[in-house]
């Protein structure tokens, strides 16, 4: 089954806003229509089972072409919007693709190559207004890729994971099992769709004919809390970041009501047990929900139940409908209670793989397991524990970064002989970045450091910008000659 026809299964002809906001708003109904009008065009003029990348800001122009791609058995690639030059040109190589949506905000932004085909708002809307919608059915086979969703890999270039339509039917179906939620539920839209986080938001209420409110401005918090109540949202999800903004910058949130919140999820890394014990004292009345996932299980993994909160506050919980996990050492021996090892998962939303990376795929997926590269423990009344991570992605506000993606940036400074990028407990991004380093010669420690952040503004993103750079001397090696980090 095609997903589109998945998430429109019972809301197509629905008169009811799928968007609310005092910007944009589109009916289940004219979205159901755009976007097929959109899979039409594309069926016509580029054909089926295409790589198509889309880059834009969380909007109603986004919603309609990746629904449209979809639709039209095509694979959609949507990319963050602040994506390096280096990183879009590297995956428009990979993926051979010749069509890329992209709003107009971020056009200038970027170097397209003449032979690929751009559409804009303007563009989308005057298909909308020339196309007619051709009665078709493009044949979907369940493992058919539906998404490639880029992150960073280990070695600093892209990867693709790769989602199949049946990998975001089942994991959309148990969200919102264990969720509980309906047509009746408006989700107050933070996180961006680039994200599988933020994605999962958009597929669940779509699904259930739920409504969504979009706010890409979270700084503005004042904002988001009048959202929550002007347009009496029952949800609310974000990344440890958000959490933490709230409760320490904004002077009013913890004794406005929020009489319509229902929910809040949290994922995207940990969010320390002292703000979800603030959190839950503020809110005792709303269900809070921890939550851990990965890309490569298209959205989520497990949950804690809200009722487990005071009791299992460090938990990861346990797993979502129809997805099993177990803990095994380095040998793929399945351990017991308290004994830490890697944590592995089993279910239809794993991923088909990594993109033309089918050694990263067979380290990754082994007998149908994800191998998820986090130690964990699991307790006598099966909840799980995170204790560590095996791979030496950090998580900066809920985004994947490789450390040797800006150690590469930084070593490019001429006087810097060695970098080494790690993590550390910041209370606004759960994960902040620490750049050491060690120079060549003589040097002025505030003129170098100025221009290693210089040189890193250019060429990376600005959740990738180191906020704390130290200075050593030498560096530390271990007998064997390697690199001590």
């Amino acid at each position: 089954m095609n997903v589109f026809d998945y998430f429109f299964e019972s809301t197509k002809n629905l008169g009811k806003d799928f968007l609310l906001g005092s910007k944009e708003t589109i009916s289940f109904k004219k979205l159901y229509n755009n976007s097929l009008k959109i899979a039409t065009f594309l069926n016509r003029y580029i054909g089926a089972n295409k790589n198509i990348i889309l880059i834009s800001p969380n909007s109603k122009y986004f919603i309609t072409a990746y629904l449209g791609i979809l639709k039209s058995g095509n694979t959609c690639v949507p990319l963050n919007f602040a994506i390096e030059q280096e990183n879009l040109d590297f995956i428009l190589n990979t993926t051979e693709c010749d069509t890329v949506f992209m709003a107009k905000s971020a056009r200038s932004k970027y170097k397209i190559p003449s032979h690929i085909q751009v559409i804009e708002e303007e563009d989308l809307d005057q298909i909308i207004a020339n196309q007619s919608i051709v009665d078709y059915y493009v044949e979907v086979e369940k493992n058919q890729l539906a998404e490639i969703i880029f992150t960073s890999g280990s070695t600093g270039i892209p990867k693709g994971v790769m989602i199949s339509h049946e990998n975001i039917i089942a994991n959309t179906n148990s969200i919102i099992s264990y969720l509980n939620l309906t047509s009746k539920d408006t989700m107050c839209v933070v996180l961006p769709f680039f994200y599988c986080y933020g994605l999962s938001l958009l597929h669940t209420h779509l699904r259930v004919g739920g409504s969504i409110v979009l706010n890409n401005s979270f700084m503005f918090l004042g904002a988001v809390l009048n959202d929550l109540n002007d347009y009496k949202c029952t949800g609310f999800a974000g990344v440890p970041s958000h959490f933490q903004i709230l409760l320490k910058k904004s002077k009013t949130f913890k004794t406005t009501p929020f009489p319509d919140l229902r929910y809040v999820t949290q994922a995207g890394g940990k969010l320390h047990t002292v703000f979800i014990d603030e959190f839950v004292k503020a809110f005792p009345k709303k269900e809070f929900y921890v939550m851990y996932g990965q890309t490569e299980a298209t959205a989520r993994l497990s949950y804690l139940e809200p009722k487990m909160i005071h009791k299992k506050t460090s938990s990861i919980g346990k797993p979502i409908p129809d997805v099993t996990f177990k803990i095994v050492d380095d040998m793929g021996k399945t351990l017991g209670v308290n004994q830490e090892g890697e944590l592995l998962a089993k279910g239809k939303n794993i991923m088909l793989g990594y993109y033309k990376e089918q050694s990263e795929t067979k380290m990754a997926i082994k007998n149908s397991w994800l191998y998820t590269g986090d130690v964990a423990v699991v307790d006598e009344d099966g909840y799980y524990y995170l204790k560590a991570r095996k791979k030496e992605i950090l998580k900066v506000a809920g985004k994947r970064v490789s450390p040797k993606e800006i150690e590469e940036v930084i070593l490019s400074v001429e006087e810097v002989m060695d970098c080494t990028i790690s993590g550390y407990d910041d209370d606004l991004f759960g994960e902040a970045i620490q750049a050491t380093i060690v120079a060549n010669g003589n040097f002025d420690e505030v003129q170098l450091k100025e221009k290693i952040l210089h040189a890193c503004s250019k060429k990376l993103a600005l959740y990738k910008i180191p906020q704390k750079v130290i200075f050593e001397k030498v560096m530390k090696m271990s007998a064997s000659g390697k690199k001590v980090k």
